[in-house]
C-alpha cells in the first residue's frame, strides 16, 4: 500500500524555464498529476519557495512535506515507484 498520494503535487515554475519543461515531461511520462504555479505572476508563491530555500525554478512540492529544486529525474522516478506500490 502506498503511504502517499499526489493530491497536492505542485511545480513552481517560470516562463522559458528549460528544467521546468523537463520536469513536466518526466511527471507526464510517469503518469504523475501535478498543478503548476507561475512564480512570475504570484508573489506569495515566490516568497513560499524562498522560505523553502530555493532561488530558482522549478521547485516541486509534494504534499507540503517533500520538495526539491531543479530537474530531478531520480526523485521523480522514486516518487512514481512509491505511487505504484
Amino acid at each position: 500500500m502506498s503511504t502517499m498520494n499526489t493530491d497536492s503535487l505542485t511545480v513552481y515554475t517560470k516562463p522559458g524555464c528549460v528544467q521546468c519543461t523537463a520536469t513536466y515531461r518526466a511527471l507526464d511520462t510517469n503518469g504523475i498529476p501535478y498543478d503548476v504555479i507561475d512564480l512570475s505572476e504570484n508573489d506569495t508563491a515566490t516568497e513560499y519557495v524562498k522560505q523553502l530555500g530555493y532561488l530558482s525554478a522549478p521547485v516541486v512540492v509534494v504534499n507540503e512535506h517533500e520538495h526539491w529544486g531543479g530537474f530531478r529525474i531520480d526523485l521523480t522516478e522514486q516518487l512514481a515507484a512509491r505511487l505504484a506500490e
